[in-house]
């Protein structure tokens, strides 16, 4: 007979900067064989240029977690509000801006100038 172990606690302590957060409208993912990047800045309109305000690397089992928890959070989030419009849907007429999808992206660390 197998024995059930009790979920283990954690105790996760949250600075007051980390409490703050960082606004992101935009992720940039890019993977090798051993993790995930995800890179999250924002586009403010009319400002050409960006910078990358927070970079989590992650294990592809410790992605593929993350990815199940938000879909699990969405689903909770739509039942309670309803359903989450997303309006730049690939092939309509409004141009692509915020978190999308990105093919083979690289993600070069930056250089002290």
């Amino acid at each position: 007979m197998t024995q059930k172990v009790p979920p283990q606690q954690i105790n996760i302590q949250l600075g007051e900067k980390e409490a703050e957060g960082i606004y992101s409208n935009l992720a940039l993912i890019s993977h090798s064989p051993a993790e995930f990047v995800f890179d999250f800045t924002r586009i403010v309109p009319g400002l050409p240029k960006t910078k990358v305000y927070a970079r989590i690397i992650m294990t592809p089992q410790h992605a593929k977690s993350l990815l199940r928890a938000l879909q699990e959070n969405i689903k909770k989030y739509e039942k309670q509000y309803g359903e989450i419009k997303v309006i730049n849907q690939p092939g309509g007429n409004i141009k692509q801006f915020g978190f999308q999808h990105e093919e083979n992206t690289s993600v070069e660390p930056k250089e002290d100038a």
